[in-house]
């Protein structure tokens, strides 16, 4: 059972467009740096920010692939639910309505 200090700082971790954005595109499978960068279009340092942030709260997970990082969401996390949303343990995020 998922704690409310726990379910709070998972909020907190989506508080933010750019980690939403993100996640978002993590939806449709592995990413690498550059390929996330290609659609969010921002610096290299705070795309790398955000990416920590997200697998500090055990949203993302990274996977060395050659020379390159690749980026998928952690397995429990996508909804069993919906499509389009994420499970945080506590309640289920929905991006039925949001765009990049």
């Amino acid at each position: 059972m998922k704690t409310s200090q726990s379910c709070a700082n998972k909020l907190k971790t989506l508080a933010d467009a750019t980690r939403l954005s993100i996640l978002k595109l993590l939806m449709n499978g592995p990413q690498h740096v550059n390929e996330i960068n290609a659609v969010l279009n921002v610096e290299q340092s705070l795309l790398s920010h955000h990416l920590k942030v997200l697998r500090q709260a055990g949203f993302v997970q990274a996977t060395r692939d050659g020379k390159a990082v690749l980026y998928a969401l952690v397995p429990d996390v996508q909804s069993q639910v919906s499509q389009e949303g994420l499970d945080l343990g506590c309640c289920e995020f929905s991006f039925t309505s949001f765009s990049i």
